[in-house]
């Protein structure tokens, strides 16, 4: 369904808990950059539905079926990746606190008092600023294989920095599905192994849904010039879950390290040999740390 936030609209999809139950606590999944809704697995979210939680999944600005903002044009990002690394910030067309927002804004009109935050990648960075700058309305946070941004940390390895600045050889299907796997197989973990056709077969369901490069650029700018969330994660007072992988190489595990140290009393969990991916063997791996978050984490003033 479409619901309007923040002067655009956005794709929501809405799971009830699977035993009825009056007043359900709401669970609000944010996914990274470039991913679509569907990109969180099934069995999380039906696993989170049997715990008695309502979800909700939606798809962030400039991706998927929700607005894509064609007026602000297609960035320059050899150009603004140069000014980055001058110092200088890159020119954006909104910022991660817009898009937090957003996630605000969806929680007012679905009529979410408070929720439980649980966000992946860029998702957890934007989840960050919503628990940072909205505390009232939150009621857990879970950042997961994400980052606090600080100055200092480490970037992606480098080969996984030389693939993302490569493109598909065009916009068919199946030249998407190849580049894409090709990125999957760098950042995958070295214990959670997925099967390379149920990867295929997700990465050709979200080229089906939706192609959009430019929304992708657009949203890794405004991630970029975010510089200063790190200095806003002390304000984080709620329940907080940290999980990170210690064979992410997109990712560092020293970022998810550096976002637990700035949050108060935040729980730190790194996965052995988890990676930048979300197969389907980690997911009861995800749930086991998870639900006793959720669960410890009681309706707050």
């Amino acid at each position: 369904m479409k619901i309007s936030s923040n002067s655009l609209q956005f794709e929501v999809v809405v799971d009830e808990p699977t035993a009825p139950l009056p007043n359900p606590q709401t669970v609000l999944l944010t996914m990274g950059l470039g991913m679509q809704l569907i990109a969180w697995p099934d069995s999380l979210v039906q696993a989170l539905c049997q715990a008695g939680y309502r979800v909700v999944r939606y798809d962030n600005r400039d991706v998927g079926l929700s607005s894509h903002l064609d007026e602000q044009g297609l960035p320059n990002m050899p150009w603004q990746l140069v000014k980055h690394k001058l110092g200088f910030s890159p020119t954006h067309p909104y910022i991660l606190q817009d898009m937090a927002e957003d996630a605000v804004g969806l929680l007012d009109a679905l009529g979410v008092a408070q929720a439980h935050l649980v966000g992946v990648s860029m998702g957890g960075m934007i989840s960050q600023r919503v628990a940072a700058t909205h505390p009232q309305r939150v009621l857990s946070l879970a950042s997961i294989m994400s980052s606090s941004g600080a100055p200092g940390l480490p970037g992606p390895r480098s080969d996984v920095a030389r693939y993302l600045l490569t493109r598909p050889a065009s916009l068919q299907p199946a030249d998407l599905v190849a580049h894409s796997l090709g990125l999957i197989k760098l950042i995958g973990g070295t214990t959670f192994a997925d099967d390379l056709e149920h990867v295929r077969q997700r990465t050709l369901a979200a080229v089906q849904r939706s192609v959009y490069p430019a929304g992708l650029m657009r949203q890794t700018l405004a991630a970029v010039a975010d510089t200063t969330r790190h200095e806003l994660l002390g304000r984080i007072a709620c329940p907080t879950l940290v999980i990170h992988g210690t064979a992410d190489p997109l990712v560092p595990l020293a970022c998810g390290e550096d976002t637990a140290r700035r949050i108060a009393g935040a729980q730190f969990h790194a996965i052995e040999g988890m990676g930048h991916d979300w197969p389907p063997a980690l997911v009861p791996v995800w749930l086991n740390l998870l639900l006793p978050h959720l669960q410890s984490a009681q309706t707050r003033p």
